[in-house]
């Protein structure tokens, strides 16, 4: 069931996203070879807590952090610990919010230092397709729409999507219907309203598209090994231009 949200309730969700987004401005400034990813979600944890809200990860479904920091080729779900970022690393940080009972989900992926030609061109392309996605969200439009943007750009650069793991609606909880996958034909799928609230999250891997996950069964891996960019925003579809409600 979708569940439309209020003015009001946006407005809550507004706040929480804003929150999300100075975390992660704190965040990219503490990104640097030598850094433990374990220190990143210390200073999350405690930046969120500081404005009000609660990290939303922390013991969803028993996970044990209030961040995901997920290195070169994890894809998602990288659980902090004491491994130190390296110069040409990669590191994607997927952290929410909740304010007052409501989520905000935001994710970025940020260079460690000089990265390759490579990485540099899929944080591009990744980003890219997300702010494509957003152009989308607009009433009578459709989430098949939102996923072939994604997967037009992606596959065009010669990149690839995920598929076992998309974005979602999100509110009072983190992981509302409907899910919103980043691929799919134009013109099919849910018709998107005013009141639904998306986190879109392109999930971009240089080479394939399969992952895997490994034995904690919280970190996705790609299964060739190479590099993967995530990037997220919350957006609420308006009766106009769509709303990101994780800027700062």
């Amino acid at each position: 069931m979708i569940i439309l949200k209020s003015a009001r309730e946006i407005a809550i969700m507004r706040e929480a996203g804003r929150i999300a987004a100075r975390v992660h401005e704190a965040l990219r400034e503490a990104i640097r070879p030598g850094v433990e990813t374990r220190e990143l979600d210390a200073l999350a944890d405690r930046l969120i807590r500081e404005a009000g809200g609660v990290p939303t990860f922390k013991g969803y479904h028993d996970y044990p952090a209030s961040i995901c920091t997920s290195v070169n080729e994890v894809v998602v779900h990288g659980i902090p610990s004491s491994r130190r970022l390296r110069e040409g690393d990669i590191v994607a940080i997927d952290l929410g919010v909740t304010y007052q009972g409501y989520v905000g989900d935001c994710a970025y992926t940020w260079p460690v230092g000089e990265v390759s030609d490579e990485a540099r061109r899929l944080l591009q392309v990744t980003q890219e397709a997300l702010q494509l996605a957003i152009e989308q969200c607009r009433p009578g439009r459709h989430l098949g729409d939102i996923g072939h943007a994604v997967q037009s750009h992606v596959e065009a650069a010669g990149f690839s999507v995920v598929r076992e793991y998309v974005g979602h609606g999100i509110g009072a909880s983190m992981h509302e219907d409907p899910q919103v996958p980043n691929y799919g034909q134009p013109g099919t799928g849910v018709v998107l309203r005013p009141g639904m609230v998306l986190a879109i999250e392109p999930m971009v891997n240089a080479g394939t598209w399969e992952v895997r996950v490994l034995p904690d069964r919280w970190t996705v891996v790609t299964a060739d090994g190479r590099y993967s960019a995530h990037f997220e925003h919350t957006v609420a579809i308006t009766e106009g231009d769509p709303l990101i409600l994780t800027l700062p």
